[in-house]
């Protein structure tokens, strides 16, 4: 995957949050209230300022929490859409420089993440 760091993917970003994404974000220095935010379902997920995920510097185009990002974010550009599976995401300009073999090792974790996520938020909701 080659990178351009055109924000694309942290624009209005929808991006869950594992608890393991949320406690390495902590450890690194992030406040949990400023990068965090619930949705209905208790989905942890990012929070947008400004249009742009919190994390994304939009004047050094790069992430302030580079090497604390979530796994969603080191996946990318392989996401699963409920109507098609594993796909590319078709937002992002550089989807053409992923192998097929990256992307079927990247969707696997992507699938077991979002299970992961899954759990999660069913736990929350019932307690």
């Amino acid at each position: 995957m080659h990178c351009l760091h055109c924000g694309v993917c942290c624009h209005e970003t929808e991006m869950l949050l594992s608890k393991e994404d949320v406690s390495r974000l902590e450890k690194a220095g992030f406040n949990l209230n400023e990068f965090q935010r619930r949705d209905r379902q208790g989905y942890a997920k990012l929070r947008n300022r400004k249009g742009y995920c919190v994390l994304y510097d939009t004047k050094k185009r790069r992430c302030r929490a580079y090497k604390a990002r979530p796994e969603g974010c080191r996946l990318y550009p392989v996401i699963h859409s409920v109507e098609d599976g594993i796909i590319l995401d078709d937002l992002c300009p550089m989807r053409n420089t992923v192998s097929s073999n990256e992307t079927n090792a990247k969707g696997r974790k992507v699938l077991k993440l979002l299970d992961t996520i899954d759990s999660e938020a069913r736990s929350l909701q019932h307690r």
